[in-house]
């Protein structure tokens, strides 16, 4: 099968190359996946720098997310057969033209969706399941703030919480992308670029549960920002990991700061999680209030393309890679 490698084992952009590996066989409890597209999403760029290695016994191949056909079964398989469209959750391995993945991790494609659409699915979805309304806890009537809304995460993360019935603050930076967040349906949507943005989050009745992928730069205005029993979810940090907490105003307002990550999660949480999503939002895809947007498609060869219109940071939704 094909694969994308990283030259050296870490690089820039340009040190992805197309190669070649057997096909994987699925053991028990597993399936292999017939991949017609890849999500692209920043735990690649991470592991692509050397600063994120799969964990213990996944792929070194780049790739957390995929869609396709089943093509083979492991031992034990009921759920699944032959020919059935699934999108699933990796720990690694979606860069290639298949890959064998716990069945439990898998979830069928709606059938309102392509393959392009069903990979930008998994990784995302559930990353904003976790963090937005398990760890989160939003509610309906309650207020989400969105940090990089119009990220992969974001504007998942934007719909699901519209579908929920809670209210949306996006921020992002530009006015296009001001515009993009809005007409995905947050309530307000502020250019990060046009100045302090905490009066009108303030006007606009605080937030209740922040998401929040940028850390240190924006951790004042979370504080200031959050009403009193808030809850502060920390998924990335693109402005820095170090921040200064003012523990007085988090005792005063009872915050709760908490993060996560997902990939590294033992696989009986994993399918946990997928369990979850599959009851609480694949509903959503079926009655279309949830939909990835779509920012570019490159074919798997092209994968330092993909890498590189992620890194420049204009993309709006998803960046897929087709095999």
């Amino acid at each position: 099968m094909r694969v994308i490698e990283i030259t050296n084992g870490a690089g820039p952009a340009e040190a992805l190359t197309l190669a070649e590996r057997p096909d994987p066989a699925p053991g028990p409890g597993q399936i292999r996946i017939r991949v017609h597209a890849s999500g692209v999403n920043r735990p690649d760029l991470l592991q692509r720098n050397g600063l994120y290695p799969p964990p213990p016994g996944a792929s070194d191949i780049l790739g957390l997310e995929v869609a396709g056909e089943v093509d083979q079964l492991g031992e034990g398989v009921t759920r699944w057969a032959v020919g059935d469209r699934v999108c699933a959750l990796l720990g690694g391995g979606g860069y290639a033209d298949r890959v064998v993945v716990d069945a439990r991790h898998a979830l069928p494609v709606p059938d309102a969706l392509d393959f392009i659409q069903a990979a930008a699915l998994p990784e995302t979805v559930c990353t904003v399941f976790a963090n937005v309304f398990e760890a989160g806890a939003l509610k309906a009537g309650e207020t989400l703030l969105v940090h990089g809304a119009t990220s992969g995460i974001g504007v998942t993360a934007v719909q699901m919480a519209k579908a929920a019935g809670a209210k949306v603050i996006a921020t992002s930076r530009g006015p296009a992308k001001a515009d993009a967040a809005r007409a995905l349906g947050a309530d307000l949507s502020l250019d990060a670029t046009a100045g302090d943005m905490a009066d009108a989050i303030r006007a606009f009745g605080g937030a209740d549960v922040v998401l929040d992928m940028l850390g240190a730069d924006y951790a004042a205005l979370n504080q200031a920002v959050l009403n009193p029993f808030g809850r502060w979810v920390v998924i990335a940090t693109l402005t820095g990991a170090l921040a200064e907490i003012d523990l007085l105003r988090l005792m005063m307002k009872r915050i709760v700061l908490t993060g996560s990550t997902l990939r590294a999660r033992p696989a009986d949480e994993k399918a946990r999680l997928i369990s979850a999503v599959e009851t609480s939002v694949w509903p959503w895809l079926a009655a279309g209030t949830l939909r990835p947007p779509i920012d570019a498609v490159f074919p798997l060869e092209q994968a330092a393309l993909a890498h590189q219109r992620l890194e420049g940071g204009s993309h709006v939704g998803k960046i897929v890679l087709t095999a």
